[in-house]
C-alpha cells in the first residue's frame, strides 16, 4: 500500500496549518500526553507497528497526530486498530465541533476551502522554484506561460469513460440519478475552475472526458470499481488522443505501466487490433493485467521487458504502424508531489534523464512499419521535452524539413505548419485548439502541445506527434487516423463534440 500511504503523507502536509489549529484548538496534545509526536510513525495511521528513529521529529511535533486527524476527519476513516482508533473516536466530537468553529471563523462550507490559496507566480528566468519544490517554467517566445502550480485541491477531478463498456450518455444519467447535476460541455476552461458541489461538465476538448470539481473522490463508486469509467489527469489522456489508431491497427505501448493509456487506446481501437506493451517492473505489470482485465480490454499482450531490447526486425511487430512513447522523465509536471521535495532534479540528472529519452525515441523510430508516433512526458523542463525531439530530428538529418526525394524517400514530419517549401514535407499543428503550445526551442516547436495547471487545469505534461510519409502518401491532417475516420470522436465541426447517442447500448449500469 505505498500508494495510499504516499498520499497520506501527503495530503496531511498540504492539510498542515489547518490541523494544527484544529490540535490546538482542540487541546487534544494536552489531553492525551502520551500521543507519540514523531513524524516517522506516521505507520500509526495505517495500523502498522510505530517505529521511532534518529530521524524521527522530537518531542512536541504534531506530525503524527496530524495524520491521525487528517484520516478522521478529511480522509477515508481511520485504518488503524487498537489503542490509536480508540484515541481518535474518543476526541472526535471535540475535533469535529473545532472543525465547524473554524469553517465559521473563515466563512466557509468546504474542508479545500480552509487551505490558503497557493501564491502568485514571481517572474524570473525560464525555470524558478514553484510551492512546494516545483519548478516554474516562465514565457519563451509567448507561447506558453506556466506559473507555479496549484495545488492538487485546485485541479478538477476528470473521468475519461470507458467507451469499451459504456457511453456518455449513459454515464451522465448514471450521476444525475445519484444527485448530480450535469452543466452541458463546457465552452471554455474558466467555467471548469468554476466548478462545485456536486455539478460536471462535458470537458470542451476531449469528447468522452467528463470533468468533475477538484477532491471529487470516485475511487468506491460503482462505475469505477466495475472498470466503465477511468480516473485519468486530461493532460494524460491527450497522447492516446492525438495518436488515434483505426481500429485493426497494430500499436506499441512501449513504457506502458501502469496502464491507463494502454486502457485508453483499446478504446480507440474498439478492441479491434493488436497492442504490445512492455514495461521493466513486474509488480506493475500485474496490476496494469488487472486493470486492463477490469476495463474489458482485450487484443493486448504484455512483457516484462526494456523496450531498447525490443527487436524491431522481429516479424511479431512487423505490422506496428503506431508507438506510444512516454519514457521515465523528472515528473516535475505533476502537482501531487509531496511538499518538500527538492527544488527540481540537479543539471547532471536532467542530462542523464534527456539521454535516456533521446535513446529511446530514436530506437521507437526505427520500426520498419511505423506511420504515427506521439513522445510525451509529464516533465516541465525542457532539456526532456523540445530539446529531445530537435536533436532526434537533426540526428537523423531531417532538421525538420525532408531529406531525399526519390520514390522510395521516407520522412519524418513534425506536425505543425508547413516549414519548408519541400513537396509533400510540411509540419502540420495537431490540436490547433489545444492553447498551450511547445516553447520555441526551434522553428516549429510551437507544432508540440504542453499542459499545465494554470494554463489547463491539468497536471505538467509535453506531447510531440510524430509521422511519417513516403512519396505519394496523402497529405497530412492535423486530426489522428481514428478521428479523421470517425469526425464524432475528435474535433470535426466542433472539437470536443461528444459522441452521438448509440443506438445499441452497452452495459447500462444502474
Amino acid at each position: 500500500h505505498i500508494r495510499q500511504l504516499y498520499a497520506l503523507v501527503s495530503e496531511t502536509l498540504r492539510y498542515s496549518p489547518v490541523l494544527e489549529k484544529l490540535l490546538a484548538g482542540a487541546a487534544l496534545l494536552q489531553a492525551e500526553k502520551k500521543l507519540p509526536p514523531q513524524l516517522a510513525k506516521v505507520r500509526a495511521a495505517r495500523g502498522q507497528p510505530l517505529a521511532a528513529g534518529p530521524g524521527a521529529a522530537g518531542p512536541g511535533s504534531p506530525r503524527s497526530p496530524q495524520v491521525l486527524v487528517y484520516d478522521l476527519l478529511f480522509g477515508k476513516g481511520l485504518k488503524c486498530g487498537g489503542r490509536w482508533k480508540a484515541l481518535a473516536r474518543r476526541h472526535r466530537a471535540r475535533l469535529e465541533a473545532e472543525l465547524a468553529r473554524l469553517k465559521v471563523r473563515q466563512k466557509v462550507s468546504r474542508n479545500e476551502d480552509l487551505l490558503a490559496p497557493a501564491p502568485a507566480a514571481s517572474p524570473g528566468g525560464e525555470r524558478g522554484s514553484g510551492p512546494g519544490g516545483l519548478p516554474a517554467l516562465a514565457a519563451l517566445g509567448g507561447l506558453c506561460l506556466t506559473p507555479p502550480a496549484p495545488p492538487a485541491s485546485q485541479v478538477p477531478r476528470y473521468v475519461r469513460v470507458n467507451t469499451l463498456k459504456t457511453c456518455v450518455d449513459d454515464v451522465i444519467d448514471f450521476f444525475k440519478r445519484q444527485g448530480y447535476s450535469y452543466l452541458g460541455k463546457a465552452a471554455s476552461v474558466e467555467e471548469l475552475k468554476a466548478l462545485s458541489g456536486k455539478k460536471f461538465l462535458l470537458d470542451l476538448h476531449l469528447p468522452e472526458l467528463l470533468v468533475f470539481p477538484p477532491q471529487t473522490d470516485f475511487h468506491d463508486n460503482l462505475l469505477y470499481t466495475s472498470g466503465h469509467i477511468i480516473l485519468q489527469d486530461k493532460a494524460s489522456c491527450l497522447p492516446a488522443f492525438l495518436l488515434g489508431p483505426a481500429a485493426g491497427s497494430h500499436v506499441i505501448d512501449a513504457c506502458a505501466a501502469p496502464g491507463n493509456k494502454t486502457s485508453h487506446l483499446a478504446a480507440i481501437l474498439k478492441n479491434k487490433g493488436q497492442i504490445f506493451a512492455f514495461d521493466v517492473d513486474a509488480k506493475r505489470l500485474a496490476t496494469m493485467n488487472t486493470m486492463l482485465m477490469r476495463a474489458g480490454v482485450t487484443g493486448f499482450q504484455l512483457a516484462q521487458q526494456d523496450f531498447l531490447t525490443v527487436d524491431p526486425g522481429d516479424p511479431k511487430y512487423s505490422k506496428v504502424t503506431h508507438i506510444l512513447l512516454d519514457p521515465s522523465c523528472s515528473g516535475s509536471g505533476m502537482v501531487n508531489r509531496v511538499p518538500g521535495e527538492e527544488a527540481g532534479p540537479s543539471a547532471e540528472r536532467l542530462q542523464a534523464l534527456a539521454a535516456f529519452q533521446h535513446k529511446v525515441l530514436s530506437h521507437a523510430l526505427s520500426f520498419p512499419a511505423l506511420r504515427r508516433l506521439v513522445y510525451s512526458t509529464c516533465s516541465l523542463h525542457r532539456e526532456e521535452n523540445e530539446d529531445v525531439v530537435q536533436a532526434v530530428l537533426q540526428e537523423r538529418g531531417l532538421a525538420f524539413g525532408c531529406v531525399g526525394r526519390g520514390a522510395a524517400a521516407q520522412r519524418w514530419v513534425l506536425r505543425a505548419a508547413v516549414l519548408t517549401p519541400v513537396p509533400r514535407c510540411r509540419l502540420v499543428n495537431a490540436f490547433p485548439s489545444w492553447p498551450c503550445r511547445g516553447l520555441a526551442a526551434f522553428p516549429g516547436a510551437q507544432s508540440c502541445l504542453r499542459a499545465s495547471p494554470a494554463e489547463t487545469l491539468t497536471h505538467g505534461f509535453f506531447v510531440a506527434v510524430l509521422e511519417r510519409r513516403g512519396e505519394g502518401a496523402a497529405a497530412l491532417s492535423s486530426l489522428p487516423p481514428a478521428v479523421a475516420e470517425n469526425p464524432q470522436r475528435g474535433e470535426g465541426t466542433e472539437p470536443g463534440a461528444a459522441p452521438k447517442k448509440r443506438k445499441r447500448k452497452k452495459q447500462r449500469v444502474k
